[in-house]
Order: structure tokens, then C-alpha cells, then sequence
């Protein structure tokens, strides 16, 4: 029997790493906040890979950061390794990865949503979602409580509806032996809420005293660590070291010889699993000429022996798991803690979501993380960040605020999904920006921090900090620009060291640092007036005179964007009466209602000439 258990002005369902970035920002912004998991204990909980980061990951971390979330400061104060991925490229897809301590990681979470006001933290399953006049009214829980709410973001990971399948062996689960949530589903299809089924899996775990090191490389972390939060201060300390192995041919024919038993391919498994984290057995099957496969033992925490084995997630039966890890050089001998599984999950088809990641269905009731149909915890914090705020602005009678793909990967990942939707959990990845050379996590302050502010979560303080960054990154370029060289045996010397050409008149020190060959730090010794920075700001020094042409260009492509952004298409028009289109572009647009001619253009089905006539049409 229910019962009237309070009024709050926004319900967060689940406290995932989405769950708790919509919780704390929507409380920090005033709002009246109860935040639901399952259990107190998965709070924050890396049911996969105990990692932050990686390669656009980590550009979603800063950006989380820089508007005033909270991942980067909880992996800067828990994580145990750190490195820089793709340093031998350019900045544009450098992207930080930090193991995790995972029980570390939880607790912070779990604190900072106990100690944060206006925020209460409650163990509860919420079974049903009430609307009245098309509007979030209320939720109800399993035991009865009924709570009255003006919003509610669904932030379900893979509990909603879950499955856990180990070979033939499956059961309502949601992830490390979790009570599944099994009757939100019903209710949001009562809602005319659209739903999916994706799937995702994870490795086993092995006990480290179990594990030969000497057979495998080591991974160390890096010398010059960088933290994620712009906050943070003093540099990471490395505390761990992780380890690479391989498959091997014997790892292979087992796999091979027990694919009939494998729920992958035997129909057990009815999700759509992710397309770029494969399970070992499909990768054996798409990749059969690739005789080994890199496997990293990655730790899941200081106070733990458990190993993460990176790169074999599987669902294979039990037995097949144990002869498939000990046919691997240095885990022979392995002893496996907790079995590798698949889980099935239900989440929102998100060309059902508004950009704001409201529902179109019903007005309050937002979405985010896996039940958007992405994977990843940078993924889903980030969503969760932008929901939260975007429930806080509708109760305030704000407009929402709507991240652009030209301003951001976040911006990017939701575009993406409420304008093409997905078929599988998507993933961030670099190439999937258009305009990655100006996105950089290098400088996601400089883009993020002023929107931060505008919403409320960043302070005068922390900005003013950023544009004072800034404007000494410009005066020292600007110092470069007018500092000239003459040419002398030293720099000679020099510049014939690093293969480039030596000089033949004086040359600007901004020209010199232009070369590839150069850098800011080698120069040195040629700028007597050089003042002491802080190393962000040579940094962003180096990258702008560097790719400055580049820059450029991908500027005047984002005013070009952004011209095409500002042509808006009236909410109330009837793509189906307009005959000037084809039958498919009038389908796609009436069910995605996209903002603008420039969203409309990414809608796949919706040709080059079908914009033409929209413009016509709209006299553009």
C-alpha cells in the first residue's frame, strides 16, 4: 500500500556516475533532490573497468569538470596510475586514463552526495513514474512511498530490466550480483516511452598472488602525471603498475571449439552489444587472422588483490572461462574471483529525447547515462551533468542549456544521439568530432567554464581564474610574435641537431616555435626576456602558435556551423504536408523535430536537396 513520503523537486533514479552528476548539480543549484539506487553500496560502483578516462573520454572528463562537475576531482583524489594516451600524436586526440581505485572512487562519491545540501541519498527501488497532464507528478518506490516531484532523470546503468548470462545460465541481475530494476520498464512504456535492448559485458577477475608477472610487460604509468580537474594543484602520484599480455594460438582453439556454447552466438543474447568493446569471442570470430589479442591486468584497488583482466569480456560458460585465461602467459595459474558475464538491458531509443535529454513523451522527465544507449562512465556523467542542470532550469522557467557540437564532445555525444540515434551503446570517440582540433581536453577550461558560471556551478572566482589564463597566454604569443633572433653558431647548432633548417636572417621566435621540430622548452635558452609560466600556459602557448593555420580553418568551419545552427525551424511546422520533400526526409524530421536546418542536415535520410527545399520553403 503507498504513502505520501515527501515532496522534492526532482527524483534522480540511480546513482551511477550519471546519477550522481544530475544529483549534485541540480542540488547545488537550489533544487529539493532525492537520489535512488538500489543499493548504498554500488554508489559510484565501476562495474567494469575500474578507470577514468581515455582516449575522448578524457576530453569528456575535463569538460565535466570545467562546468562544474565532480569526476575529475574524485578520479584525481582516487586514482592510481596515470598516463597521457596518444602523446606521440597531436594534441588534438592526447587523452588522459587513470586506473581507478575502485572502493576509493565509491566512498568519495557516496560522501559527497551525503554531505552535499539540499541532497537526500535514499536505498530504493522506484517502480513507477506518475504523469499527470503530460508531466512528471510523482515516483513510487517498491515498499509503498510515494514521492511528489516536479522532474525525474532516469539514470538506470544496466539494472533496468537487467540480465546477467554465464553461458546457459542467466537471471535477473544487474551488475556485480545486484538486484535487477524490473518494473520501471513497464511503467515507462505506460508513458509511450520508447524502449531498447542493449547489452555489455565485463571480464573475470583474478587474485593477483595467483598471477606470474614475469612472463608480461609492465605498464608504468607516467613520469609527468596531469591530473583531470583544472582544481587540482599538486600532480598525481603513481601508486600501481599495470601489466600487458597476449592471447595465444591455444587461447584461440578453445574459444574456437566453444562457440556453440557461447549465448553470443547460440541466440541466448538478445541485446545489441558495443561495437568498439567486443568480447573476446567475437573478436576471434571478426578478427580470425589476428594471431594474438593485448589483454591488460589492470589492479582494482590498493586494498584489494583483485586484477581486472582488460580486453576478455565474455560470456562464455564458466569452465571455458577458466581453460581460456590459464592458455595466457602469466595466468596459467589464475585464480578466478568473480567470472566474466554478459548483461542485457533495457534503455530509451534517444531519438526520443529533446537536446535538453527531456523526453518527448512526457514534459520533467529526463534521461541519462546507459539508459540514453551509450556506454562509458565519462559518457554518463557527462549526461547526467547536463540533465541535472536542465531539470534544475525547467522548475526555474529557464530555457535549457543546449551544448552545440562546435563547443564540445559532450555536445557532440548528444547531438549525436538525439539527431541519429543508435543501434548499438555508443561510445565517444575523436574522430567522432568534426572540429576535435579546437576541442581539445587541453583547453576544455577555456571553453567550458564560462557555461559553467552562466548555470551556476562555477564560481566568479574560478573564472576570473580562467580568462586570467588566458590573456597571458595571448600577451606571451603576442611577445613571441615581436621577439626576434639573429642567427649565431648556438642556434645553428641546434636547429641542424633537431633536422631543420638553419637560419640565413633574423626570425621571430613565434616562426621559430612554429617548426615541428621545435618547442617551447628548446627555445629557451634564446629568449632572455622569456618570463616564468605556469606549465598550462606554455602549453597552450606552443599549441596555438603550432596550429595556428589549422585552428583557423576549423574556426571559420564552426561559423559556418554555427550560421547554419542559428537558422531555426518553427516548433508547430507539418514536415508531412510539405510535398517538396521526399517521403523519407518527412518521416525522419517529423519524428526527430530537429531545432534547426543544421541539425536537420545530420539526420540521416535527410538529403542535401531535402534541405534545399526546407530552406525555400522557410525563405532563407
Amino acid at each position: 500500500m503507498e504513502y505520501i513520503a515527501g515532496n522534492y523537486d526532482i527524483a534522480v533514479i540511480g546513482a551511477g556516475h550519471a546519477g550522481i552528476e544530475a544529483a549534485l548539480s541540480a542540488a547545488r543549484l537550489g533544487k529539493r533532490v532525492i537520489c535512488f539506487t538500489i543499493n548504498l553500496d554500488a554508489v559510484g560502483n565501476m562495474p567494469c573497468n575500474p578507470a577514468v578516462g581515455g582516449t575522448a573520454k578524457g576530453h569528456l572528463v575535463r569538460e565535466i569538470d570545467a562546468l562544474g562537475g565532480e569526476m575529475g576531482k574524485a578520479a584525481d583524489a582516487t586514482c592510481i596510475q596515470y598516463r597521457m594516451l596518444n602523446r606521440g600524436k597531436g594534441p588534438a586526440v592526447h587523452s588522459l586514463r587513470a586506473q581507478a581505485d575502485r572502493r576509493a572512487y565509491q566512498a568519495y562519491m557516496k560522501h559527497a552526495l551525503e554531505l552535499q545540501e539540499n541532497l537526500s541519498l535514499r536505498q530504493a527501488e522506484v517502480v513507477a513514474i506518475g504523469a499527470e497532464d503530460g508531466r512528471v507528478s510523482y515516483v513510487e518506490t517498491r515498499t509503498g512511498a510515494r514521492f511528489s516531484v516536479k522532474a525525474a532523470i532516469i539514470c538506470s546503468g544496466t539494472y533496468l530490466a537487467g540480465r546477467t548470462i554465464v553461458g546457459p545460465v542467466s537471471q535477473n541481475s544487474g551488475p556485480d550480483g545486484m538486484f535487477a530494476a524490473n518494473a520501471l520498464s513497464d511503467s515507462l512504456r505506460e508513458l509511450n516511452v520508447p524502449l531498447m535492448r542493449f547489452k555489455t559485458g565485463t571480464p573475470a577477475r583474478i587474485n593477483r598472488r595467483s598471477v606470474d608477472f614475469s612472463k608480461m610487460e609492465p605498464q608504468y604509468g607516467d613520469v609527468d602525471t596531469q591530473p583531470f580537474s583544472f582544481s587540482t594543484k599538486e600532480k598525481p602520484q603513481n601508486k600501481e603498475i599495470c601489466y600487458l599480455t597476449y592471447t595465444t594460438d591455444e587461447t584461440h582453439r578453445i574459444i574456437r571449439e566453444n562457440l556453440h556454447r557461447s549465448p553470443l552466438f547460440s541466440g541466448n543474447i538478445e541485446g545489441i552489444g558495443p561495437r568498439y568493446c567486443p568480447s573476446i569471442e567475437d573478436k576471434i570470430v571478426r578478427f580470425p587472422d589476428k594471431a594474438r589479442h593485448q589483454l591488460f591486468i589492470e589492479p582494482m584497488g590498493l586494498n584489494t588483490e583483485e586484477l581486472y583482466i582488460q580486453g576478455m569480456s565474455s560470456s562464455l560458460p564458466e569452465d571455458v572461462q577458466i581453460q581460456m585465461i590459464h592458455s595466457v602467459p602469466g595466468l596459467e595459474h589464475a585464480e578466478i574471483m568473480r567470472a566474466a558475464y554478459a548483461i542485457e538491458y533495457d534503455c530509451i531509443d534517444p531519438l526520443a529525447l529533446h537536446p535538453s535529454l527531456e523526453t518527448k513523451a512526457v514534459a520533467g522527465l529526463y534521461g541519462a547515462g546507459q539508459f540514453n544507449g551509450t556506454s562509458g562512465y565519462e559518457e554518463a556523467a557527462g549526461q547526467g551533468l547536463i540533465a541535472g542542470i536542465n531539470a534544475a532550469r525547467a522548475i526555474d522557467g529557464k530555457d535549457p542549456i543546449i551544448l552545440s557540437r562546435a563547443s564540445s564532445y559532450l555536445g557532440t555525444l548528444i547531438d549525436d544521439l538525439v539527431t541519429k540515434g543508435t543501434n548499438e551503446p555508443y561510445r565517444m570517440m575523436t574522430s567522432r568530432s568534426e572540429y576535435r582540433l579546437v576541442l581539445r581536453q587541453d583547453n576544455a577550461d577555456l571553453r567550458m567554464t564560462p557555461i559553467g558560471f552562466e548555470v551556476g556551478l562555477v564560481s566568479k572566482e574560478q573564472l576570473d581564474a580562467v580568462q586570467e589564463k588566458y590573456r597571458t597566454v595571448d600577451a606571451e604569443i603576442s611577445r613571441l610574435s615581436k621577439q626576434y633572433v639573429s642567427p649565431s653558431p648556438e642556434l645553428d647548432a641546434l636547429l641542424v641537431s633537431r633536422e631543420t633548417a638553419p637560419l640565413k636572417s633574423g626570425v621571430s621566435l613565434a616562426d621559430l616555435l612554429r617548426r615541428p621540430q621545435l618547442s617551447y622548452d628548446l627555445l629557451a635558452p634564446f629568449d632572455p626576456s622569456r618570463p616564468t609560466l605556469a606549465p598550462e600556459v606554455c602549453e597552450q602557448v606552443e599549441i596555438s602558435l603550432k596550429y595556428e593555420g589549422y585552428i583557423k580553418r576549423q574556426e571559420a568551419q564552426i561559423e559556418q556551423f554555427h550560421r547554419m545552427e542559428s537558422l531555426l525551424i518553427p516548433e508547430d511546422i507539418d514536415f508531412e504536408s510539405l510535398q517538396m520533400l521526399r517521403i523519407e526526409a518527412r518521416q525522419k524530421l517529423t519524428k526527430i523535430r530537429p531545432r534547426s536546418i543544421g541539425q536537420a542536415s545530420r539526420i540521416s535520410g535527410v538529403s542535401p536537396a531535402d534541405i534545399t527545399a526546407l530552406l525555400l520553403y522557410l525563405g532563407v
